[in-house]
């Protein structure tokens, strides 16, 4: 089955809440390499500014992902999973992410587009926190790997 081209500005319902943890943070600080004590030590963030642990930016990848799920587990987007490979990652922030966040997701499908025997989809997962303000919006595309190159 083909990528459903119609879902071009499809957009989904909110996710449930992500809640963002200090543990969290601080793994995905340890697994990127990000070393500013604002990601692990709770009175430097707080000294800066902060309310709490401040996640490095691409943190909202975790969301990001958990949102765009949406469309690659939706039987009529017409997604063979097995051949799925990440194009491409952004982000835009529109306020830092700290732990005790909680963030729901807002997926909207930009382009679903045909190049060389491939199908690209880029989504914009907008993250909002309970009063639906904007935190950070991820844009992510992805690769639906054509059946010749198996």
């Amino acid at each position: 089955m083909a990528v459903n081209e119609s879902f071009v500005g499809r957009t989904y319902p909110p996710t449930e809440p992500y809640q963002v943890g200090r543990e969290a943070i601080r793994d995905f600080a340890d697994a990127v390499g990000a070393s500013s004590p604002l990601h692990r030590d709770l009175e430097a963030a707080r000294a800066a500014g902060y309310r709490d642990l401040v996640a490095p930016p691409t943190f909202a990848v975790i969301a990001g992902q958990r949102t765009d799920r949406q469309f690659v587990t939706d039987p009529d987007a017409g997604v063979d999973y097995s051949r799925v490979v990440h194009g491409e990652q952004r982000f835009v922030h529109h306020r830092p992410i700290v732990a005790g966040d909680e963030l729901r997701g807002v997926l909207t499908i930009d382009s679903v587009r045909a190049a060389g025997g491939h199908t690209m989809v880029v989504m914009r997962s907008d993250l909002l926190d309970p009063e639906d303000q904007p935190v950070a919006t991820s844009l992510s595309t992805i690769v639906i790997r054509g059946e010749e190159s198996a």
